[in-house]
């Protein structure tokens, strides 16, 4: 009996240790059941920052989302994103994503193309740093669907302001 009580708590001290270990372990390396995910985000936009709606460069900041399921359409209605200090952008309208499907979410103003595979966020300041920071892709549900972080200096290996997540 005793032994069977031994092992039963170090049983439980084991799996509370790896649910503090998962807990702990950043968001980047989490994977989430989601058959859309952030593709990549171009997060400096080239040329000299501007966020002049009429003469700035924010449309030239963008995020991409990508179906990777092979077989099930998805609608981004409901869908958010959002950047480390909680600014946010919330798919209010339907646009639906075939499987291999992407959409670009474009800073700054201008009409939304499903043929184009474009949205804009109607707002011209620019959402992601320029040196850091961590998107965050969350389902109508509110559960998360994706998230990653970058940094200029290690996740743009040709400092181009273009990092890649997932291909």
């Amino acid at each position: 009996m005793r032994m069977r009580h031994v092992l039963a708590c170090s049983a439980t001290a084991v799996a509370t240790g790896l649910i503090a270990a998962v807990a702990a372990a950043p968001a980047q390396a989490a994977e989430y059941s989601s058959a859309l995910k952030l593709k990549g985000v171009q997060y400096d936009a080239p040329g000299s920052d501007s966020n002049n709606c009429s003469t700035g460069n924010t449309k030239d900041e963008y995020l991409t989302i990508k179906n990777y399921s092979s077989s099930a359409t998805v609608n981004l209605k409901g869908y958010v994103v959002k950047d480390a200090t909680g600014n946010r952008f919330t798919f209010t309208a339907s646009h639906s994503l075939q499987p291999g499907d992407y959409v670009k979410l474009h800073g700054g103003k201008g009409t939304d193309s499903d043929a184009k595979n474009v949205v804009y966020r109607q707002n011209c300041n620019f959402m992601w740093n320029n040196d850091k920071d961590t998107i965050y892709f969350y389902k109508p549900s509110g559960s998360r669907a994706d998230v990653h972080a970058y940094t200029k200096s290690g996740s743009d290996r040709d400092g181009n302001g273009y990092v890649s997540f997932h291909g």
